[in-house]
């Protein structure tokens, strides 16, 4: 529970020090006084966005520090929803029984957030000091017109946890098997339009018969052909000097000699051996040569008609090369294979399509099916809430009142299930039932949060619950009845603080603040006090009879605190 507040130059406050105590209590104060300025310091703290004007004048830094003991074991979602900033990162001790929250404003707008005195993201304060406090300002009241709010109280009086978890677990995978549905859906409609495109693509490819390299073997041919004349020449001119030409020279014929000569040497001349040797050698490879020269001028051909085919292929490579923007064949290549495997898939999209609509299909009925189990727990906490919220708002004033959880199944799942909730009221049995926010009035309305606090707060075990003049709207009784219902909520395991102008509900706190607003040298300025027994007496006095408080107002003051 919210033990210790300290404001430090916070718009109207310039110092604020004050103890919380357990139970019921109640704040009082005139209106403009400062009330919803210690809220809004409090808001603070609860990650709402900060702005620079909020630093009282003058000052360079305003402070916002709330002290929470008892409460870390006994966080309503502890190991569940606390952020990434528990004992890994030393920024509170979860064995510990102790939480300071601070909040630190420049007048130059800077913002920072402590927990335990560890810098924090404001996230990770929000996420810790919403589960510590809860604040229900009359514009929260709203909230009764707000599905989601009214599905969360049935859910938390369900206690379906468990269920939602595993249902939203379903409909995850659901809805990602859905958008990849809609995905390859829209893939082959993309596709549809460029498959003409890409088969045309795929037949001009596939045209010349592209392989690795051909770009250079059909560029060396095209060159060899159109010299052909030339190599011809070239050729038959060396086979002539090697093999004999018109003027009888004959190199084959000569080394064939020399070999000889050589050879007859070798028995008197042993020393000659190596130079017959590689002469012999040197004959036999410059024959074998004689022989492949004489070979190459004969298949030496010139062809016009097959330069013409392969300058017919070049040019084509060339314009799909420029076409495509590709630099080589093998780029070509991989270009072309890339549009094969698009159309093979385009091929094979309908097998895709029936098969992903399979399992998107058997995941909408695990989903469905999860969410049946879902409904039901809905479905008997309904009969609770219907129950419970006869029992609070009789007593309050309403004594013929009906009181509904409607749920009906919403066309399509989402992430809190099929269910759509509305709560409906009517004050009497002669007027129909219809939606809280059409029919009930302010007074109702407060009466009905009200209610619903009580209920869901239990369940909940939220520590400190603020009510920010729940009692719009009522007097009399009935705020003595709502003042009571706050009482014995703040009888069980937690605060209960309600910040009121009405004495029927100030005197049933066990401790009771004022907040004033006094004009000093240095300017207005907002401040709180507890009060004593007498200064209670004196204070309720005055609501019931104004600035001039009478001795029947001083009676009826003790009356109310009993």
């Amino acid at each position: 529970m919210l033990t210790h507040l300290y404001i430090k130059n916070f718009t109207l406050i310039d110092t604020l020090d004050i103890d919380f105590h357990e139970g019921f209590s109640v704040i009082t104060g005139e209106t403009g006084a400062g009330k919803s300025i210690i809220l809004g310091a409090i808001n603070l703290l609860l990650g709402q966005r900060a702005d620079s004007k909020q630093v009282k004048l003058g000052t360079q830094k305003c402070i916002i520090e709330a002290t929470f003991t008892d409460s870390i074991t006994n966080l309503p979602h502890s190991g569940t929803s606390l952020p990434p900033v528990g004992e890994s990162e030393g920024v509170f001790d979860l064995d510990g029984r102790e939480i300071i929250l601070r909040r630190e404003l420049t007048s130059s707008g800077k913002s920072r957030s402590f927990i335990n005195d560890t810098p924090v993201p404001l996230t990770a304060m929000k996420a810790i000091g919403t589960q510590l406090i809860d604040i229900h300002s009359q514009h929260k009241n709203l909230l009764i017109n707000d599905e989601n709010f009214q599905l969360n109280v049935v859910d938390i009086i369900a206690n379906n946890s468990k269920q939602l978890a595993d249902y939203q677990k379903d409909f995850a995978a659901f809805q990602s098997l859905k958008h990849q549905l809609h995905q390859l859906q829209s893939t082959i409609a993309e596709s549809k339009k460029d498959e003409d495109y890409l088969r045309f693509q795929q037949e001009k490819l596939s045209e010349i018969e592209l392989h690795p390299g051909m770009q250079e073997e059909l560029e060396q041919e095209q060159e060899t052909l159109a010299h052909a004349e030339d190599i011809k020449n070239s050729l038959y001119e060396a086979d002539n000097i090697l093999s004999g030409d018109s003027r009888g020279y004959n190199t084959i014929d000569g080394l064939r000699e020399v070999v000889k000569n050589l050879e007859g040497l070798l028995d008197v001349y042993p020393s000659i051996e190596d130079v017959y040797n590689r002469m012999n050698d040197a004959y036999e490879e410059i024959k074998d040569l004689s022989d492949e020269v004489s070979d190459a001028a004969e298949s030496i051909d010139d062809d016009p008609a097959q330069l013409e085919k392969i300058n017919d292929k070049l040019d084509k490579i060339y314009s799909l090369q420029k076409k495509y923007n590709k630099l080589t064949v093998e780029e070509l290549i991989d270009y072309k294979n890339e549009i094969d495997e698009k159309l093979s898939h385009i091929d094979n999209f309908d097998d895709e399509l029936a098969e992903l609509n399979e399992a998107m299909q058997a995941a909408l009925s695990k989903a469905k099916a999860t969410a049946d189990k879902l409904t039901a727990t809905r479905k008997k906490a309904a009969e609770q809430v219907e129950k419970k919220m006869l029992e609070l708002l009789v007593p309050l004033g309403i004594p013929k009142v009906q009181f509904k959880v409607d749920i009906t199944e919403s066309k399509e799942l989402s992430k809190s299930g099929q269910d759509n909730v509305q709560f409906l009221f009517s004050a009497n049995t002669s007027t129909a039932l219809a939606p809280v926010s059409q029919v009930a009035s302010g007074g109702e309305i407060a009466r009905v949060m009200l209610s619903l606090k009580a209920m869901i707060s239990g369940a909940v075990q939220l520590p400190t619950i603020i009510f920010d003049e729940i009692d719009t709207g009522v007097s009399g009784k009935i705020a003595e009845k709502m003042a009571l219902i706050m009482a014995d909520m703040g009888k069980q395991e937690r605060q209960v603080i309600s910040i009121t102008h009405l004495p029927q509900i100030a005197s049933k706190g066990s401790t009771h603040y004022k907040v004033l607003k006094e004009e000093t040298e240095s300017g207005t300025t907002s401040r709180m006090m507890l009060l004593t027994a007498e200064e209670r007496i004196t204070e309720i006095a005055q609501m019931l009879s104004g600035s001039d408080i009478t001795e029947a107002a001083i009676q009826n003051a003790k009356e109310l605190l009993g």
